[in-house]
């Protein structure tokens, strides 16, 4: 009698986090975390540079010391919780362009305290509409061709963010009289050690991903790092930007919680005016809201982790990621919302929530030791961004072009998030695109998308309405 071979029963942290069923393994899902990691560990350097170049009313500054703890705590247990109750490969940090409005637009109306007293309200607003069900309903609105330009637009800014941040596309200056707005490295022309470390990382990495190696995108990183360490180390290049690949001096750092829980609520509409305050919470709320949507769907689909559209779990995602918000206020880190990054993870293997786990550890024990951070220089992850980018541009194919309701919409969806900067700009220029065609063809768009168009009506012209 032929005897049935048993089946090998499931870890508990198998189960847990679904892995076996979400098609990885622990192997990915650690190294996707990693990798998650190593491509946003930036933030715990850029963020103090960010809120630390700007005064409050009363001519107070932040140390870089607070911010960096504040930034590396706020990132690191909110990322563990997302993956505890989310259970989505999805990393969460300050979030980059809110912070500025936080550190050169409220700072400078109100003191810290009050502008962090304004993003824990904005978690709040977040967090009840995630809890009441309308943020979901309102994202399940959107229709699938302008999800998947939100898709491909996130795509294009990732890459251009990795290509920006690595030196090989920079800004033409005002002082050039030109009207092209950016060029290939400086003045027109590829050149610099920097460049080549970019170069080397990226190729690796596209041909360790055309043959299948697991670990690619993270492998790529290393190997750029430590070519960047010696060649730095040989030649003393100084152009590295934000982060020169030198081993630090101490590897250790005692934190500084001295920002934490220095928050006021209601101060903030005294000092910059009733008016001007609950703008800027506007502005909060609807950058945070429409940022995270735009992200969360984008990365949640690249790990087929949608169905019909609709994410699975969206309601437990995105009320950790409003909670973010909280912490970010709660901390003194701005803004903590989920971050494009999280897509190497997913390009790496990640799947399920066992990833942010293992990025969220890392940022706890960047707490002590934040001087490491210091060893990866933009070039050597910058790689993963274009790569990963790239990937996402993909699903440009499942756009149904040849529907005049969403040509232009989409189109106008995927330029503008990648051209100005920012995900909110391309969502509702998108939205109110589709809306108004919609009506003038006389088809109604449905209450809340209309709602949605004259909600980012509004956005758009805030300054004329201030």
């Amino acid at each position: 009698m032929t005897q049935l071979r048993s089946r090998q029963p499931a870890s508990a942290l198998d189960q847990f986090f679904r892995i076996t069923e979400r098609g990885s393994s622990l192997g990915r899902e650690v190294r996707g975390g990693i990798t998650t990691f190593v491509a946003m560990s930036y933030i715990v350097l850029l963020n103090p540079l960010i809120l630390g170049a700007s005064a409050d009313i009363t001519g107070a500054k932040l140390t870089i010391a607070e911010i960096t703890t504040a930034t590396a705590l706020a990132a690191g247990v909110m990322t563990v919780l997302m993956g505890l109750v989310g259970n989505a490969p999805l990393a969460i940090a300050a979030g980059l362009g809110v912070n500025g409005v936080v550190a050169f637009q409220m700072a400078p109306a109100m003191t810290w305290a009050q502008a962090f007293g304004l993003v824990v309200l904005e978690g709040i607003c977040i967090v009840v509409m995630a809890a009441s069900g309308v943020r979901e309903r309102i994202i399940n609105s959107i229709p699938e061709p302008l999800k998947i330009a939100i898709t491909v637009g996130i795509g294009l800014y990732i890459a251009l963010v990795g290509l920006v941040s690595a030196g090989f596309v920079t800004r033409t200056p005002d002082a050039a009289g030109s009207t092209v707005p950016v060029r290939m490295g400086i003045d027109g022309h590829l050149s610099g050690w920097p460049i080549v470390v970019f170069c080397v990382g990226l190729l690796l990495m596209i041909v360790l991903m055309a043959r299948g190696v697991p670990g690619a995108v993270l492998i790529s990183i290393v190997a750029a790092t430590v070519v960047a360490v010696v060649v730095n180390s040989v030649f003393h290049v100084g152009n590295w930007g934000l982060v020169t690949p030198s081993l630090p001096s101490s590897v250790v750092a005692s934190p500084d919680f001295g920002l934490f829980g220095r928050v006021d609520l209601v101060g903030g509409f005294v000092s910059a005016g009733v008016i001007a305050a609950t703008i800027f919470l506007f502005t909060l709320v609807l950058s945070g809201f429409f940022d995270a949507m735009g992200t969360i769907t984008s990365v949640a689909d690249e790990a087929g982790l949608t169905k019909d559209g609709r994410v699975e779990g969206m309601g437990k995602i995105l009320m950790v990621d409003g909670a973010g918000a909280i912490a970010g206020g709660v901390t003194g880190s701005a803004p903590n919302t989920v971050f494009l990054e999280s897509a190497a993870g997913v390009g790496e293997g990640a799947r399920t929530g066992l990833a942010s786990v293992v990025t969220g550890g890392l940022f706890l024990v960047a707490l002590l030791f934040t001087p490491l951070a210091a060893i990866v220089p933009a070039q050597a992850a910058a790689p993963a961004l274009v790569v990963i980018g790239g990937l996402m541009m993909t699903q440009i194919r499942r756009i149904p072009w040849q529907e005049t309701d969403f040509t232009i919409p989409v189109f106008l969806t995927v330029a503008i998030i990648p051209f100005t900067y920012s995900i909110t700009n391309g969502i509702g220029a998108g939205v109110v695109s589709y809306v108004v065609l919609r009506i003038c063809k006389g088809r109604w768009p449905g209450w809340l998308m209309t709602g949605l168009a004259l909600l980012f009506a509004v956005y758009f012209g805030v300054d004329l309405i201030k």
